[in-house]
């Protein structure tokens, strides 16, 4: 265990998130809350029930928990509560710019308008500013709907253009490859906005889908990704075209008992850039400071690879160089000073 790196340092290290599902951040508490102010019945009537029902032991059962528990986000003000509560934790956890992830179709497959759902989490990332975080939006599709469904999504989303930063792809990965969107990746680049894409730990056909997305689409991200370990000349294609690799040790954890973190210290040695995050932190026990605690103190980590991977977090986002030059000064002025 390193003795060197506190909990307390790792909270405060400046950073950027780059992984979080903001409908992953719904704890039992907004839940429940929500629940109520929508009348919705959800089987549940104390905090402790509905933390109960958070049980799953893969991707499959954990999707089965988490897409009923959105049936409590109705209104504008909830997507807004949603959002803001996630932004406090994520304050207290210095995080300093985050894109945060949401899923359209979850909400308007079940009658929920678009623009309900971007207005309230907007206003959310407008507000963040007081909080002194820099917050943007990457909407993401979800695989396991059609392609039509996501063609549909992204004409959608072009009316707010303005609002959202780029595009991603999450959900079930099972006969769901990343070809199945080409597309609407490349009408979405065309668009202007950034890509990137999920490429869950240990799916079938990881290393495919992989290849899919670095050497054809063409993303800028891999979600998850850690795989690509498996192939080095992919790890070479990445590393050289500093390819970022959002990895999640909390929720991997939950699929992988190592948490992937070997695969991210391999990385890490072959000048790929890859960082940590929080996933969705309600459901798997963490925000991102106790991501980085939980991989620095299983894997004994140094303190110069714990500020690697804060680096490669804001290397890796979606602002200007002038903007990443400004955190990178404030994460050496941290280190210099803890």
């Amino acid at each position: 265990m390193s003795t060197e790196i506190t909990k307390e340092f790792t909270q405060g290290l400046p950073k950027a998130e780059l992984h979080v599902h903001i409908e992953g951040t719904l704890e039992p508490e907004l839940k429940l809350k929500l629940a109520k102010r929508n009348h919705v019945d959800i089987g549940q009537s104390t905090i402790e029930e509905v933390r109960q029902s958070y049980q799953y032991d893969d991707l499959a059962s954990f999707l089965a928990v988490y897409y009923p528990a959105m049936n409590v986000l109705q209104t504008e003000q909830d997507f807004y509560d949603l959002a803001m509560d996630y932004l406090h934790r994520a304050a207290k956890n210095n995080v300093r710019h985050v894109e945060i992830f949401f899923d359209p179709q979850a909400h308007t497959s079940r009658g929920i308008a678009f623009k309900t759902v971007i207005d309230g989490l907007y206003k959310a990332t407008v507000d963040a500013r007081a909080l002194n975080i820099d917050a943007r939006l990457i909407m993401c599709f979800l695989r396991d709907f059609s392609r039509d469904s996501a063609r549909e999504t992204l004409e959608e989303a072009l009316k707010y253009k303005d609002k959202i930063l780029g595009v991603g792809l999450d959900s079930d990965e099972h006969n769901n490859p990343p070809m199945k969107f080409f597309n609407q990746f490349t009408k979405a680049s065309a668009e202007g906005f950034h890509l990137t894409a999920h490429a869950d730990i240990d799916q079938k056909d990881s290393i495919e889908h992989i290849r899919e997305l670095l050497e054809v689409i063409g993303v800028e991200r891999v979600d998850h990704g850690t795989n690509v370990v498996e192939d080095p000349d992919l790890v070479d294609f990445a590393a050289k075209n500093k390819i970022g690799f959002t990895s999640c040790p909390l929720s991997n954890s939950f699929v992988s008992p190592e948490m992937k973190g070997k695969e991210v210290i391999e990385l890490m040695s072959k000048g790929v850039k890859v960082s940590i995050h929080s996933d969705d932190p309600a459901y798997f026990g963490g925000y991102i400071g106790d991501n980085y605690y939980a991989i620095t103190t299983k894997f004994n980590l140094s303190r110069d690879q714990v500020i690697t991977l804060a680096r490669n977090s804001f290397e890796t986002s979606w602002i200007s160089d002038e903007q990443k030059a400004l955190y990178l000064k404030e994460l050496d002025d941290y280190v210099a000073n803890n």
